[in-house]
């Protein structure tokens, strides 16, 4: 198939890259690299199935992409990823997650792009006590990450009803793993290096929520997209059934990092990290599973995992 990976050089689009083109697909990436890295998608130049265009969803060449392209679908993952970038800046959210979504979706119908795949995000639930269903509703979301990945939903469905795009909208749990570039684990990485006498956490370390290896997210997002034909948009939760604390992720990273027993971990007396932070979250997962997929280990497996990912990365 002839397929677009927008965010294609950012985090989880570059390992999706790497998985189509392994599945002999052809592809052509748009990524602004805003927050993705051309290093991410180098090692992919050379392979003459694969194209590379450093253009900003929102500019005019990108509707002359999509309209030479003939493309078959659409892998849309461009978007702000980082929750607290959104929280300092409240047009963020707007302009690069809903506004990069609308315009997807419209240049998608001008140009009979007839097959959607949309990352979206369990924040879009926000803050619920029971594991959410893909039906759950109000939903109701309290950040504007959320609120941006929600109403993008909103579009997905309405162009998917009206223009004959099927739709496969995907809510990710807290994908981690190489090439990731913000997030908690990075994050207390960064600290550690700086000073590895005392980490500080955000939050009282009880925040918990479910970890997903970015390999194993690719994994069920290629098996519905192979196994679902939408009658004209489906919604899946993808994640591991269990979840990790905070304080577990500040304990491995220091034992990762040779630090146990050196370093002072240190807490604030509030139970979220950030406003707009869900401090808990649990999936109902019962429709991912239906299809045959389940995640291969645990959420503190992923986790451990993708700290050493992080930590291997930095040393080369």
């Amino acid at each position: 198939m002839k397929i677009m990976v927008t965010g294609g050089a950012g985090f989880i689009g570059s390992h999706l890259c790497d998985r189509l083109l392994a599945q002999q697909h052809s592809l052509e990436v748009v990524d602004d690299l805003s927050l993705g890295r051309e290093d991410n998608i180098s090692h992919l130049f050379s392979n003459p199935a694969f194209r590379f265009h450093n253009c900003s969803i929102l500019d005019e060449r990108f509707d002359e992409i999509m309209a030479a392209g003939s493309f078959d679908v659409v892998f849309h993952l461009a978007a702000n990823s980082d929750i607290q970038e959104g929280s300092r800046d409240r047009r963020v959210d707007l302009q690069r997650t809903f506004q990069t979504t609308f315009a997807v979706c419209e240049a998608m119908a001008r140009n009979d792009v007839r097959q959607l795949l949309f990352a979206s995000t369990s924040a879009v639930y926000g803050d619920v006590s029971a594991p959410a269903p893909e039906d759950f509703g109000p939903l109701e979301p309290i950040s504007f990450y959320g609120a941006a990945k929600l109403a993008s939903e909103a579009y997905c469905s309405a162009y998917a009803h009206r223009h004959d795009i099927r739709s496969w909208v995907f809510r990710f749990p807290n994908v981690v793993g190489a090439r990731a570039t913000h997030g908690v684990i990075l994050d207390f990485i960064r600290k550690l290096k700086n000073n590895s006498s005392e980490l500080q956490v955000l939050g009282d370390g009880n925040q918990q929520k479910p970890y997903l290896h970015v390999h194993e997210l690719i994994d069920a997002k290629l098996l519905a997209w192979q196994r679902v034909q939408p009658r004209p948009l489906e919604v899946f939760n993808i994640g591991p059934e269990s979840a990790t604390t905070v304080r577990c992720i500040a304990e491995t990273v220091v034992e990762e990092m040779g630090l146990a027993g050196k370093t002072r971990i240190s807490y604030q007396n509030q139970p979220f990290g950030w406003p707009g932070d869900v401090p808990r979250f649990a999936y109902d997962l019962r429709k991912i599973h239906a299809l045959g997929w389940r995640a291969r280990g645990s959420s503190d497996n992923a986790m451990r995992r993708a700290v050493r990912d992080l930590l291997a990365e930095s040393e080369v």
